[in-house]
């Protein structure tokens, strides 16, 4: 998923890329609230976070603007602590709003929280080589088989298709699927993608679900 922060505290900017990056997200930066705007309103991302007090254009202002025309999830992010200015926030189209100083793994866990809530793309039925994964009906198909799969096992299968050829870390996995920090010494999502690739690969000829040694899991068809 691809993160746009608009912060003009640099620092800032930089330590929350840091973490995101780490936590399997893409992140752009823009310093101010202008060159933010344009990015917002002309490049496709999940999620803003949005800076109030920012040159150029204040934070009120860009969301006002962003507002006529998408209604891409936005977390703003201010070391105001007004009622008033949460208030104006949120009626201007803020979907969250979070104080400086904050901790970082509250900052992550808001972040979660908004792209499970955000709606996912128009596409009914994700397809891969002659993988089908239909998200209304809850059916997987490979050519004329039926693959049944386990609510999990369904969810891990979404997952991947979702970002087919992006290389999945096992952090990011389990923060999505599970909900919960990933531990070094868990097994969970190697148990869960062997299980997987059991169903939609092993009985087929063509692959489709690979191990990048050293990074994660990638769904892509590599023929």
């Amino acid at each position: 998923m691809r993160i746009l922060i608009v912060e003009d505290e640099l620092k800032m900017a930089s330590y929350l890329r840091k973490g995101l990056t780490e936590a399997s997200y893409t992140v752009d930066i823009a310093d101010n609230g202008r060159d933010g705007l344009f990015l917002a309103l002309h490049e496709n991302f999940d999620l803003v976070v949005l800076d109030v007090m920012l040159p150029e254009l204040n934070g009120f202002e860009v969301l006002r603007r962003l507002r006529v025309q998408k209604q891409t999830p936005v977390l703003l992010l201010t070391a105001r602590d007004t009622i008033d200015d949460k208030v104006a926030g949120l009626e201007l189209g803020a979907d969250d709003y979070l104080s400086k100083p904050f901790a970082y793994a509250e900052f992550l866990a808001r972040i979660r929280s908004l792209l499970r809530r955000a709606p996912r793309g128009t596409r009914d039925v994700l397809t891969i080589a002659d993988l089908e994964v239909d998200l209304i009906r809850r059916r997987v198909r490979r050519g004329e088989t039926r693959i049944d799969l386990t609510a999990q096992e369904f969810a891990l299968l979404q997952l991947l298709a979702e970002r087919q050829g992006e290389v999945l870390t096992r952090t990011f996995i389990t923060s999505q699927i599970w909900d919960m920090n990933f531990d070094s010494d868990t097994n969970v999502v190697d148990v869960a993608v062997k299980r997987v690739r059991a169903k939609i690969d092993n009985s087929f000829d063509k692959k489709l679900l690979h191990t990048v040694r050293g990074m994660g899991y990638v769904l892509e068809d590599r023929s």
